[in-house]
């Protein structure tokens, strides 16, 4: 039988771009013939096949046998990263760095003490150039290394300066350190949770961000301080919802690199990831006019080759724009043009599956499931629901695992679907109380849904009322309000007192806001 499976070299060579091939094809061949040569009649192969098959392979290259396949995948998998490492050499001055110190190495072990130290003395200049700190102090303590062994003479106070050195990088990463572990933990916490349910949870963030934050003189911080710095005060203000410093700071990350394009070239992802964030403070904001503009930006940067010059920065564009676009009609309560981008959506992310990580998958599914919702096809909405409901990862964004389930139960309620209703309420208010995510908002949409089947139809409309009228109160409360981050629930009730559709309803709002 075949072996079908999922392995890594295969996923590499499919990964590869049709000028990443020809040039491996040229760099394999940089010695000469290679007719023979295994490992590029299984490169052969393997680019030609759809599905990996181990099976298959063997028998399109019988040249190699089942004991060597192991090995000659092994060494074909160094080979190609060789070669796009080749490839990507002139992109990356990182990369470019590293080269720099193989090569002192080499002239180190030959004895050429001072053609190494020449090479390492040009690489440091450009690694401080380019603020490369910890390559920086890698080359560093090469240079003192040699500097132990051999005496070159030529500056007097060598030792002291490259001490000083040394010390100066230090200081800069252990400071740039502080900041990145912060906003590492605080993005952590942010994944896991969601924004903070209660007062509890605001006070405990609080804490935890102000311990741990340094005291910093934000004018004296190099550009990785300051990222690292607007980064941990978007991570804290998004978790404890205080969106207009969110907004603030993540509009001072992209000033960041917007006065720095060649930063931007060199940390595009970091660029990149700097506008989701603003977009995401500004829909949280419903500043619609300023999110329309940013959006623009964003769009225009997708064509930007400095840019989106990669696998990686390609796949990291398409997740944020198309949040941002299905963002914009859920704001102006556009649903049914927001529909119409959903084939395009599943398209993009059956092509990136493998690149994209399970938490987007969950935020992808719960927009879908809102703009059908919202353009009142529940059943479309409850089928997207269901694959939150059912996702094995229950510990990854808690938060989107509950508001799924009660918008599951209110979608349930507006498709008729009584017969499975009070098994989705049962099912759901056991998850969210092992969550310990019951806050009043939830308490009183499960106390409604529970009595529906005892409201005859004239009364119906007056449990609306009553419902709305008790939801209402907590919009404003800071402790209260976070299920309205993740679902318009007044918006649905005012549709249901006022015999509406809820893009309707949705619509009026925006455009009173406008």
């Amino acid at each position: 039988m075949a072996n079908y499976k999922n392995d890594p070299l295969f996923d590499l060579i499919k990964s590869l771009t049709k000028t990443e091939k020809r040039h491996f094809r040229l760099f394999v061949n940089r010695s000469g013939n290679t007719e023979d040569v295994k490992f590029i009649k299984l490169f052969d192969a393997m680019e030609s096949m759809k599905i990996y098959d181990d099976t298959a392979i063997l028998t399109r290259v019988p040249s190699i046998k089942k004991v060597q396949f192991s090995n000659q995948k092994a060494h074909l998998y160094k080979q190609v990263l060789s070669s796009l490492r080749h490839y990507h050499l002139s992109q990356n001055i990182d990369i470019q760095l590293r080269e720099s110190i193989d090569h002192a190495k080499v002239l180190y072990n030959k004895g050429l003490y001072k053609q190494s130290l020449k090479i390492l003395d040009k690489s440091k200049n450009l690694a401080k150039e380019v603020k490369f700190n910890t390559i920086s102090l890698e080359i560093m303590e090469f240079e003192k290394l040699i500097e132990s062994q051999y005496i070159t003479r030529s500056i007097d106070t060598r030792a002291e300066e490259l001490t000083q050195e040394i010390n100066e990088v230090t200081d800069l990463i252990n400071s740039g350190n502080k900041l990145s572990n912060l906003a590492l933990n605080l993005y952590g916490l942010y994944l896991k949770n969601g924004y903070a349910k209660d007062e509890k949870d605001i006070v405990e963030v609080g804490i935890y961000f102000s311990e741990r934050m340094p005291q910093v003189d934000l004018a004296s911080l190099n550009f990785h301080e300051k990222l690292y710095y607007h980064q941990c005060h978007v991570w804290y203000n998004n978790i404890v919802q205080k969106f207009p410093n969110s907004f603030k700071h993540s509009q001072l990350w992209v000033d960041l690199f917007k006065n720095d394009i060649e930063m931007a070239k060199r940390h595009s992802v970091q660029y990149i990831k700097g506008y989701h964030n603003l977009l995401t403070s500004l829909f949280q904001l419903q500043y619609h006019s300023k999110f329309c503009e940013v959006l623009k930006e964003l769009e225009d940067l997708q064509s930007d080759e400095r840019i989106v010059k990669d696998l990686n920065t390609e796949v990291l564009i398409f997740k944020f724009l198309f949040s941002s676009r299905v963002n914009k009609h859920l704001m102006e309560g556009s649903f049914a043009e927001g529909v119409e981008l959903i084939p395009e959506l599943l398209e993009n992310l059956k092509k990136y599956s493998s690149k994209i990580d399970p938490e987007r998958f969950l935020l992808f599914y719960y927009k879908i499931a809102t703009l059908y919702f919202g353009n009142g096809d529940n059943h479309k909405a409850i089928l997207y629901l269901n694959k939150i409901v059912n996702f094995k990862q229950v510990n990854l964004r808690e938060d989107i695992h509950c508001f799924a389930r009660i918008l599951n139960l209110i979608a349930h309620f507006d498709a008729g679907e009584d017969h499975q209703l009070e098994y989705q309420i049962k099912a759901t208010f056991q998850y969210i109380g092992k969550m310990n995510d019951q806050q009043a908002v939830q308490k009183e949409i499960f106390a409604f849904l529970r009595k529906t089947g005892k409201i005859t139809p004239n009364d119906l409309k007056g449990e609306f009322v009553l419902l709305h009228e008790r939801l209402a109160k907590y919009k404003e409360n800071i402790y209260e309000r976070r299920p309205f981050l993740y679902l318009d629930i007044l918006s649905w009730l005012e549709s249901k007192i006022e015999n509406k559709p809820v893009h309707q309803i949705i619509q009026e709002k925006f455009r009173v806001m406008k």
